[in-house]
């Protein structure tokens, strides 16, 4: 159980690093919310368009908070 839970944080570090990376190109964000929204799809995970919302404020005020 415990390395189980290993693995799911370091996944869960990698999704948030490349969130972050993708928050921070130059780009649209609606265009990010969309290439983010992909990315999860390819990994199986579903969110709606308020979820995307929480998830993408999340991740920006996490990557404002580690500056």
């Amino acid at each position: 159980m415990k390395a189980l839970n290993i693995v799911v944080a370091f996944l869960g570090g990698v999704a948030l690093g490349a969130a972050a990376g993708i928050l921070f190109a130059p780009e649209k964000g609606e265009d990010t919310r969309k290439k983010i929204a992909d990315l999860l799809r390819q990994k199986g995970v579903k969110l709606n368009r308020a979820e995307m919302d929480d998830l993408v404020d999340q991740i920006a005020a996490e990557v404002k908070d580690a500056e």
